[in-house]
């Protein structure tokens, strides 16, 4: 006998949302709807190619332009070519014609109660006929099918979610969750499907009816049911496929509020199984498999809590051991493999937050695996030196700094750093070294050996530094008598409303590398009497002095007294101004 998945699948029931590795699945689904809407009552029978006698056919007339004449009515006034008599076909017509002048039906409270009171039934007929027909499941598919385009029909609400907590009050949010646990796949896709439109950010709802909505769900324990889907869909299968797509896209949904992305978190075998499926081996990264990736990534970006889930998971060397095939192979540009590797950067950076993060980092190797693929890496060069600027940054830097050097991080940096780099590298090769001068202990080897790179070949990396000065002043510069130059006749007033403004597009220009490179030459000068000399030679070829460090390191103090935070930076700036 046949099963009841199968049978279903070839009830004729439309509208199911199809994954296409091409099309987003969200465009196919919406062109189902609207093809759903569409008129066909209309018979049509195709026209067959036959011979109506043997021999050859007749040649056309000559004055016949369009072919021979059609059949002719027989005497019922039927037509050979569309099956339905005249007055038939007339009848049809006018059907469609007040379908479609008929007034679209009104979306209220008073619509919404007798939607969800239909929806109760259909959900209570259907459990009652599988329970009673357990065996033969051609009695109730149709039942089936029926609860399956009620389900469809809730998506509507998306469009009216002033409803939304009139739908909370109903109690159908609890049976549309409890639906994942349906015995028919396709029942629980169609329920996880519509869940997703509710949730989309493209609803235009309030915070407050977002939230509500969410809250209803997440009590309903649609995380649990969505990770009992995960075990059962085999993505082999299309629609299953489909299906744990969709549910990837809900929980994408839910972690638009850090609140409600840290409840996610809290669901630790979500997480696992976000893990794994992030590591399932595939011939060609698949959709589903990169959007694992990055829901962990949006996971873990702004929450605290999520990124010591993740730390605890052991989710740092897993996410090493993914990244590592990237030190030589590069993945096809725009394709899904590339974004998969993005996702998992990005991830780790953020885990790198934490301070246990770092510890991991460095138990599971992962400095050296940033420097061999800045050394030997194409798309993941930029990326790996992204990530370990953020691994050296932080009150926390100091061990990340040290281990740095003793794995020979010194030579590969420095090689990168004297050539063209474009601007986001330049900036966080100087921030690394900014770093690296700011937490090595004072006379220790790897700081020695820091120090000695920039004064060996006769001063070469230190040249290279106050070329790159020079340029990102150059460019500050540039701002600041723009800014002059419209302020001119400004009042003190218009002058103060624009000064955030003008602030922001100093920082666009390279405000804070030009901080970090006069600190790293403050450093130079303050330990290192050649460095000294020197620096004052190469300043003197661009008409600068050293005034000109220390009144950017004391501009850097000023803003940061005004906060209560990064005692030890302040400290640290107030000592190298007395240096320059």
């Amino acid at each position: 006998m046949a099963s009841v998945d199968d049978i279903f699948k070839s009830s004729g029931v439309s509208g199911k949302r199809k994954l296409d590795t091409v099309r987003n699945p969200n465009e196919i689904y919406k062109s189902a709807k609207l093809s759903s809407n569409r008129s066909n009552r209309h018979a049509r029978v195709d026209d067959e190619e036959h011979d109506s006698e043997a021999g050859p056919v007749p040649p056309q007339d000559e004055n016949d332009e369009f072919g021979p004449d059609p059949p002719p009515d027989d005497d019922e006034g039927r037509f050979f070519g569309g099956g339905i008599t005249q007055q038939e076909s007339e009848i049809l017509d006018y059907v469609d014609e007040a379908e479609v002048n008929a007034a679209p039906e009104k979306i209220d409270a008073a619509w919404l109660r007798k939607t969800t009171v239909n929806f109760e039934k259909r959900i209570t007929k259907n459990a009652q006929l599988r329970s009673k027909y357990e065996g033969e499941p051609q009695k109730f598919i149709s039942s089936e099918a029926d609860l399956d385009a009620d389900i469809k029909g809730l998506s509507v609400l998306s469009e009216h979610p002033e409803l939304y907590p009139d739908f909370i009050r109903t109690g159908c949010v609890a049976s549309l969750v409890g639906l994942l646990a349906h015995e028919n796949t396709d029942i629980a896709i169609g329920a996880i499907e519509v869940i997703g439109e509710l949730t989309d950010e493209e609803v235009v709802a309030f915070d407050s009816q977002w939230n509500k909505l969410v809250d209803a769900l997440m009590d309903s324990d649609i995380l649990g049911l969505l990770v009992s889907n995960f075990s059962r869909l085999n993505e082999n299968d299309d629609s299953d496929r489909s299906g744990v797509y969709h549910a990837l896209e809900v929980i994408e949904n839910f972690c638009l509020q850090q609140t409600v992305a840290e409840r996610v978190g809290k669901d630790e075998n979500l997480l696992k199984w976000l893990l794994q499926r992030a590591q399932r081996k595939e011939d060609t990264v698949s959709q589903n498999k990169q959007y694992s990736a990055e829901i962990l990534a949006i996971l873990v970006q702004s929450c605290t809590f999520n990124r010591g889930q993740l730390v605890r998971l052991d989710a740092i060397d897993q996410i090493l051991q993914l990244l590592a095939p990237y030190r030589k192979r590069d993945p096809e540009r725009g394709s899904d493999e590339e974004e998969y590797m993005e996702n998992l950067f990005g991830c780790l950076t953020s885990l790198l937050d934490e301070d246990e993060g770092k510890a991991k980092f460095i138990e599971a190797e992962g400095v050296e695996l940033c420097l061999i693929m800045l050394k030997e890496g194409k798309k993941s060069k930029w990326p790996a030196l992204r990530l370990l600027d953020h691994a050296v940054s932080g009150a926390s830097g100091t061990e990340m700094c040290q281990k740095v050097v003793e794995a020979g991080g010194l030579k590969t940096l420095f090689t990168q750093f004297m050539k063209n780099l474009n601007r986001p590298m330049m900036a966080a090769m100087i921030t690394i070294f900014a770093m690296m001068l700011q937490f090595l202990p004072a006379n220790s080897a790897e700081r020695i050996r820091t120090l000695a790179k920039f004064v060996e070949k006769d001063y070469a990396k230190t040249l290279r530094l106050i070329q790159a000065r020079q340029t990102y002043a150059q460019r500050l510069a540039n701002i600041e008598k723009r800014r002059r130059r419209q302020q001119k006749d400004y009042s003190e007033s218009e002058v103060e409303e624009e000064e955030a403004m003008w602030i922001f597009e100093k920082i666009d220009e390279g405000l804070f590398t030009l901080q970090q490179i006069d600190q790293v030459l403050a450093w130079l000068v303050a330990e290192d009497d050649g460095a000294k000399k020197r620096i004052k030679e190469l300043l003197a070829e661009h008409n600068t002095e050293l005034g000109a460090i220390r009144d950017t390191l004391k501009e850097q103090l000023k803003e940061l007294k005004k906060i209560d935070k990064q005692q030890d930076t302040k400290d640290m700036l107030a000592t190298l101004i007395e240096f320059v």
